[in-house]
């Protein structure tokens, strides 16, 4: 009977063993990373996944920068060697072929060394391909990652870039790519077309939610530029996109599109902070912080009182910090503002990425810094009125700042024109709502 007994007991030890090891092995699995969902795909990449299709029997122009990839191939790589399509010439907006030129730098004209295709500037005498240039193309190809914001010259470079295609009779081909932002998010003043520029071309607002390929579509189906209408324009979707994507969401690699916006977080403050160009002060280029940090060569003290302002505000998404910094020459920032001078003033950190709405930091942190060279009797703050008029597409911002007008007031005033773009874009829209990966 005891050896009964304490086989019984071994068979109930190693039963308990064994559930105890299969509730382990589920706790692991249950723990386990998920598979990583894979990376959207964007237009250049469905393009060369179908062998370049749609451009068989094509000579092309390409309008390229540094982010125009394939994976880890450049696009021009790609189609030089790809047998059906003939890479005819390459196209260089701001920031040049290889994006290292500063901010308002001209680019100049080249020759790729890898390919030996010539490279036109688009960012220097000429703003947009002339007849000689596209002379023997068949058809334009456009793969430039922007931003999401009217003033990222990029997109001007598209729409006039579209425009001289229709005029030579030229398709015009947009490969779609990620707005970082996002695609639901549109804010800011809509442009007044009296103030339409190189750095705000159309009637949009500040941000405006759409991918490069849907601000394509849209500028041609409310023909923003004369002639756009008559365009052969096609756009290559990308795959795995959706509106509700920010740039963390499409698991794609962060690669800057111009030198001052180095990391995401950046190119998510930048459609605010950019105001601070047509002001008095450093707006951070020449540091490790572009458009995050904002310097004056004022007294700490001075500086508190702003960071103290803007924190009673509770600006939703961001929090608010003093900071001090010297402005150095550095490559894409050469001679920056207050370069050599120890500033001190305020940075802007990114603590929800989807409650942060850039236009209103942006605005709320000039509208206190304003206040404050006001109280100090700054009359010069306002250093380029001219600039910060186009940046906004408006003079009511300037004269608004100059009035009193509470930011409350500023941001109410462009409401219902960005209510009305809401509506007028939505022909152009190409991708819904998805369930956005975090």
């Amino acid at each position: 009977m005891s050896v009964l007994l304490d086989l019984l007991r071994v068979w109930d030890w190693g039963r308990r063993g064994l559930l105890l090891l299969g509730m382990m092995a589920a706790m692991l699995v249950g723990c386990a990373p998920k598979e990583k969902t894979a990376p959207v795909r964007v237009g250049a990449e469905v393009l060369a996944q179908n062998d370049f299709a749609s451009l068989s029997g094509q000579r092309v122009g390409l309008i390229a920068n540094h982010t125009t990839r394939v994976d880890t191939a450049h696009l021009a790589d790609r189609l030089a060697a790809a047998p059906t399509v003939e890479l005819g010439a390459i196209f260089a907006p701001e920031h040049g072929f290889r994006g290292t030129a500063g901010a308002g730098k001209a680019v100049e004209d080249d020759r790729d060394p890898r390919t030996g295709t010539p490279v036109y500037s688009l960012y220097g005498d000429t703003r947009r391909p002339t007849p000689e240039m596209l002379a023997g193309l068949d058809a334009l190809v456009f793969d430039v990652q922007g931003v999401g914001a009217r003033f990222y010259t990029y997109i001007t470079t598209m729409g006039l870039s579209m425009q001289a295609a229709a005029e030579a009779e030229l398709s015009f081909v947009v490969l779609d790519r990620p707005n970082p932002l996002g695609g639901a998010h549109a804010d800011g003043f809509v442009l007044e077309p009296a103030h339409a520029s190189f750095v705000g071309r159309y009637p949009i607002p500040i941000t405006y939610g759409l991918t490069i390929g849907e601000l394509a579509r849209y500028i041609q189906a409310e023909q923003l530029l004369p002639g756009v209408g008559a365009l052969d324009l096609s756009v290559v979707e990308m795959k795995g996109w959706s509106r509700d994507m920010q740039w963390p969401d499409t698991g794609r690699d962060w690669r800057p599109p111009s030198p001052n916006l180095p990391t995401w977080e950046t190119a998510l403050l930048y459609p605010g902070m950019c105001f601070f160009e047509g002001v008095r002060v450093s707006e951070g280029r020449g540091t490790d912080a572009p458009f995050r940090q904002i310097g004056v060569p004022w007294s700490p003290a001075a500086a508190q009182r702003v960071v103290d302002t803007l924190r009673a505000r509770n600006l939703a998404g961001v929090a608010v910090d003093t900071t001090a910094f010297t402005p150095r020459s550095v490559p894409g920032a050469p001679a920056p503002r207050f370069e050599g001078e120890r500033l001190h003033g305020f940075e802007v950190r990114v603590t929800d990425r989807r409650a942060v709405e850039p236009v209103k930091v942006g605005l709320h942190a000039l509208h206190a810094l304003h206040q404050r060279a006001q109280a100090r009797g700054d009359t010069a703050f306002v250093s380029r009125p001219d600039h910060l008029t186009r940046l906004a597409g408006t003079d009511r911002l300037l004269t608004q700042l100059r009035g009193g007008a509470s930011p409350e007031a500023i941001i109410a005033s462009w409401t219902e024109a960005v209510s009305a773009f809401r509506d007028r874009r939505t022909p152009a829209l190409l991708y819904g709502v998805g369930s956005a990966r975090r």
